[in-house]
């Protein structure tokens, strides 16, 4: 069964590629995928390296946490499964039910 490790700490100049020949070198690769922002398309520092085996991502968390890798030490733990999203819209700024201000006064 396939299993998603979080790759963290990374350069921002890393590529998938990059980390698919490291955690090749440890056991078989699914897939790789680096989370890039979506307005400027740019590397939040973090992805998701997916191994075929369970015992492939053990002995990749074991050999590669803390690994130096572009100049940064990279960090490797398995990936938590996704929050649920709810389907409900906005997430604006509006004003809390507990109060607490942050309003704007008038003068």
């Amino acid at each position: 069964m396939n299993k998603k490790l979080h790759v963290g700490s990374l350069s921002y100049e890393t590529t998938e590629d990059q980390l698919q020949q490291l955690f090749a070198e440890v056991g078989p690769v699914v897939s790789v995928t680096i989370i890039t922002d979506r307005s400027s398309g740019r590397s939040k520092g973090f992805g998701f390296v997916e191994m075929e085996t369970e015992q492939a991502a053990k002995e990749a968390i074991e050999r590669l946490n803390n690994y130096e890798l572009g100049e940064r030490t990279i960090t490797v733990s398995e990936a938590r499964p996704p929050r649920e999203r709810s389907s409900g819209g906005g997430g604006g700024r509006g004003r809390s039910s507990r109060g607490g201000g942050g309003g704007h006064r008038r003068y």
